[in-house]
C-alpha cells in the first residue's frame, strides 16, 4: 500500500517537474524560504487577493468567449476580404497584435494560430511550406508585443499595474512608445516579406455565430472585470458575479481556467514575502536592481520567463515603471521569455515536427532583432522615467 502511494506520488512529482516547471520552481522556492521565516500571521498578508481574483475572473471570461468561437468567426470574415498572401499575413498578424491587448497574448495565440494553420492547409503544401514558420513566428511576436500595451494584456501587467498604483491611462501612456514602435516594425516586416502572391480562398466558408446570448453575457462580464481593474467595482463583487453567472451559463468553463498560473502567483507571493523579511537578502537584491530595473527585467525574463521575473523583482524595488517596461520587452528573446511563445511552438510542432529546428532559428533571430530595436526605443524614451 505504502509502496503504491509513494510510486503515485513520485509520478505526480515527475509530471509536475516536467510539465509545470515554473509552478514547481515557485513551490520549491516558497517551501525553502519557509525554513528561514517560520509561518506566522504575516503570511496571510503576502497573497495579493485582488490580483488572483481578477486573474481568475478574466481567465474564466476569456474561456467563455473562446467556447463560443466568436474570435475565430471574426477572423474568418476578415480573411474572406483579401486575395493575396500579403493581405492574409497582415490580417493574421494584426489579429494577434490587437486582440492580445484585450484577450491576453496566450488566448490570442490559442485562437489565431490554429486558424492560420487551417488557412495554410487550404492554400496548399507549397504555400504552407514557404509561410508556416514566418507567419506563426510573427504572430507570436505580435501577440507578445501587442499585449504589453494594456494592464489586461498579460498576467504580469495586471499585477504590476495593481501594485504600482498606475491608472489604466497612465499605464498605457507608459507603454505606448514601445507598442507603436512594435507595430511599425511588424508592418515593415510584412511589407518586406509579404510578396505579391495571390491567395485563392474562394472555398473558405465562414461559420455563423450561433450563441449570441452567451456572447452578450460574456461581454457584460468582461466590462465588469474592466471596472474592477480601474477600481470602480470591488474585485470581490466581480469574482462572485463571474463565478455565479459562469456556473449558470456553462460550468465546463471552470475546467479551462489556468489554475497552475494562479498557484504559481500564490507561491511566488509567499517567497517574495519571506525574502522581504530577510534584511540582508532584500538589501543585496535591492542594490543590484536599483537603477537597473528595465535591463534586469529583460535579462531575468530570458531565463525564467517574464511573469515570474515580474513577481520576483517587484518585491525588491519601488521603481515600477522601468520594471514594467523591462519585463514586457523581456517577453522577446528566448522561447521561454514569454510562456505564451511555447503555445505557438507546440502547435507548429504538432502540425509538422520536421520544422522545429528551423522554427527555433527563425524565432530566435526575429526576437533578437525586435528586442534590440525596442531597447533602442527605451534608450530614447525611458531614460528619464
Amino acid at each position: 500500500m505504502l509502496k503504491n502511494i509513494l510510486s503515485k506520488t513520485g509520478k505526480m512529482l515527475s509530471y509536475a517537474l516536467k510539465n509545470e516547471t515554473v509552478l514547481s520552481a515557485a513551490i520549491i522556492l516558497a517551501a525553502v524560504s519557509a525554513f528561514f521565516v517560520k509561518p506566522d500571521k504575516q503570511y496571510l498578508g503576502y497573497i495579493d487577493i485582488r490580483t488572483l481574483s481578477l486573474l481568475f475572473s478574466l481567465m474564466a471570461v476569456m474561456a467563455g468567449f473562446q467556447s463560443t468561437g466568436v474570435f475565430g468567426i471574426m477572423a474568418e470574415r476578415l480573411i474572406k476580404r483579401v486575395h493575396s498572401i500579403k493581405g492574409l499575413v497582415l490580417i493574421q498578424v494584426m489579429l494577434c497584435f490587437f486582440f492580445s491587448m484585450l484577450i491576453t497574448n496566450d488566448v490570442a495565440l490559442l485562437t489565431f494560430v490554429p486558424f492560420t494553420l487551417e488557412v495554410l492547409d487550404m492554400l496548399g503544401g507549397e504555400t504552407k511550406r514557404r509561410w508556416l514558420i514566418r507567419v506563426t513566428v510573427m504572430q507570436t511576436v505580435a501577440a507578445n508585443l501587442g499585449s504589453m500595451l494594456t494592464p489586461i494584456g498579460n498576467p504580469q501587467n495586471l499585477y504590476l499595474q495593481g501594485i504600482s498604483g498606475l491608472g489604466i491611462a497612465e499605464f498605457m501612456l507608459l507603454m505606448l512608445p514601445y507598442a507603436a514602435a512594435s507595430l511599425f516594425l511588424i508592418l515593415i516586416w510584412i511589407s518586406l516579406t509579404g510578396g505579391k502572391e495571390k491567395a485563392d480562398i474562394s472555398l473558405f466558408k465562414p461559420r455563423k455565430i450561433t450563441d449570441k446570448r452567451k456572447i452578450a453575457v460574456y461581454s457584460a462580464l468582461f466590462v465588469l472585470c474592466l471596472m474592477s481593474v480601474v477600481r470602480v467595482i470591488d474585485h470581490k463583487i466581480t469574482l462572485v458575479t463571474v463565478a455565479v453567472i459562469m456556473a449558470m451559463a456553462d460550468r465546463r468553463i471552470f475546467a479551462k481556467v489556468d489554475y497552475t498560473l494562479l498557484a504559481t502567483f500564490a507561491a511566488f507571493f509567499v517567497f517574495i514575502g519571506n525574502m522581504g523579511r530577510i534584511t540582508v537578502f532584500s538589501s543585496y537584491i535591492g542594490n543590484i536592481i536599483s537603477g537597473n530595473e528595465c535591463m534586469v527585467g529583460i535579462l531575468s525574463s530570458q531565463l525564467i520567463s517574464n511573469v515570474p521575473a515580474a513577481l520576483l523583482l517587484s518585491g525588491f524595488t519601488d521603481n515600477f515603471k522601468p520594471l514594467i517596461i523591462g519585463v514586457n520587452l523581456g517577453g522577446l528573446g528566448t522561447l521561454i521569455a514569454s510562456m505564451a511563445s511555447l503555445i505557438t511552438f507546440k502547435l507548429v510542432s504538432r502540425d509538422n515536427k520536421s520544422v522545429r529546428a528551423q522554427y527555433m532559428l527563425y524565432f530566435t533571430a526575429a526576437n533578437i532583432i525586435m528586442l534590440a530595436a525596442l531597447i533602442g526605443v527605451y534608450m530614447i524614451f525611458g531614460k528619464h522615467i
